[in-house]
């Protein structure tokens, strides 16, 4: 499978796809398993990219739907979810595991081996589509 680079005329779809391609590995599938069970859970998701510079060309993936509901975001360690107003959602599957001191954010750091709870993660979305309609409505 040949790398490929970003460039400037790609779609922000085409841009995850490119990123989840060149992480690889068990990051670059679970990258690709949370951006399934988001587009299962919020099928009018809009997939952007966000925070491109020089130092990370290929930016963030960012999912919105009446505002940002997550960024999905690449460490050695981790992929991050980080959930742009975790700190006022109900979060019954206790999936939050990171950032969990901010007032307004809360992560979900994934590892190599974790198994993510669909379910759960599907319904902590719908949560975040919630609120993000309900301040924008107000």
């Amino acid at each position: 499978m040949a790398k490929r680079s970003a460039t400037k005329e790609e779609s922000p779809s085409q841009l995850i796809d490119a990123k989840i391609e060149k992480l690889g590995g068990w990051r670059g599938e679970a990258l690709t398993a949370i951006r399934k069970i988001i587009k299962q859970a919020c099928p009018d998701v809009v997939e952007t990219v966000k925070w491109r510079k020089p130092s990370n060309p290929m930016g963030v993936p960012v999912w919105e739907c009446a505002g940002i509901i997550c960024t999905g975001e690449s460490y050695k360690s981790a992929v991050k979810m980080t959930f742009a107003h975790g700190a006022r959602l109900k979060d019954p599957g206790k999936l939050f595991n990171a950032s969990l001191d901010g007032n307004v954010r809360r992560a979900i750091d994934v590892h190599e081996g974790d198994k993510i709870d669909a379910a759960a993660l599907k319904a902590l979305i719908r949560e975040a589509v919630a609120f993000n309609k309900a301040k924008a409505k107000g």
